[in-house]
């Protein structure tokens, strides 16, 4: 994928969904829990048909230790929501769930594990998977923008903090992307080895919040809901699942291609001694 276009993808609906908070009322949010489900059955499609068995056919380092690294990303989630609030899954904290008012100061520590997260989430995209991980973070940083936006909404900060904010939140994901990118090309520390130990920590983090997403959106709404509930499900499912066999075919197509060009190279440069 162009890198141009991935940015593109990963910026522009998270600063997008973050400043529709300007626009859409905080009460209607049953379209928002909609997204959320989309997002968590995507997210765990991706984490299961696409990321899990590639990083596991990796040669640099042991299964053993890669579930680890998996391990240390769930954990790893689940201590930056001490700080987060679970804004990274779309949890919106309201006045009346807490019993007060939010403050009027800027909220660092919220601020600082979303970026944080984001970053980390950006730096796979410079080895493997790029259509299927960008799209998977674009679609979970939706519901997490607008949350986000929300909450800055209610510490009364002014409003070109609140975009300014936005846009840096937004922006983290494509840093990330860029500088493994740039390391990678640089070879500066062949950070090449280290891409399956990220990429296994990103599939703990996606595994904690994809799950999470799927036990908490729409649980205490209607029946009705939980039906639309599940049909965003099965749509994020199957989108995910015919990424996967297209994407599949495409790779097996391009190998066969791979290995018969290597195959006349050979031939022609025996022919040639």
């Amino acid at each position: 994928m162009n890198s141009i276009l991935l940015i593109l993808i990963l910026f522009v609906p998270a600063f997008a969904s973050g400043i529709a908070v300007f626009f859409v009322q905080k009460k209607g949010t049953n379209f928002l829990k909609l997204i959320l489900s989309f997002s968590g059955a995507y997210l765990f499609s991706i984490t299961v048909l696409h990321l899990i068995p590639h990083v596991y056919q990796s040669t640099n380092t042991s299964p053993e230790v890669l579930g680890i690294y998996v391990l240390a990303g769930f954990l790893f989630q689940l201590f930056l929501e001490q700080f987060s609030q679970g804004i990274e899954h779309g949890h919106i904290h309201t006045e009346n769930e807490h019993g007060h008012h939010h403050s009027h100061n800027f909220p660092i520590g919220i601020m600082f594990s979303l970026c944080l997260h984001a970053f980390l989430e950006g730096m796979p995209l410079a080895a493997t998977h790029q259509t299927e991980l960008a799209l998977g973070i674009s679609i979970h940083h939706i519901p997490a923008a607008f949350a986000l936006g929300s909450i800055l909404i209610s510490t009364h900060l002014k409003k070109n903090t609140i975009i300014i904010t936005l846009a840096l939140f937004a922006a983290m994901t494509p840093f990330g992307f860029l500088l493994s990118k740039a390391i990678s090309a640089g070879e500066v520390g062949n950070i090449q080895q280290y891409f399956d130990k990220i990429m296994a920590v990103v599939i703990g983090i996606f595994l904690h919040i994809s799950t999470t997403i799927l036990f908490e959106s729409g649980s205490i709404d209607h029946h009705k809901f939980n039906k639309k509930k599940m049909i965003a499900v099965i749509a994020g499912v199957a989108i995910a699942l015919g990424s996967f066999l297209f994407v599949g075919e495409h790779d097996h197509g391009h190998d066969q291609h791979e290995h018969q060009h290597s195959h006349d190279h050979d031939e022609h440069h025996d022919h040639a001694h």
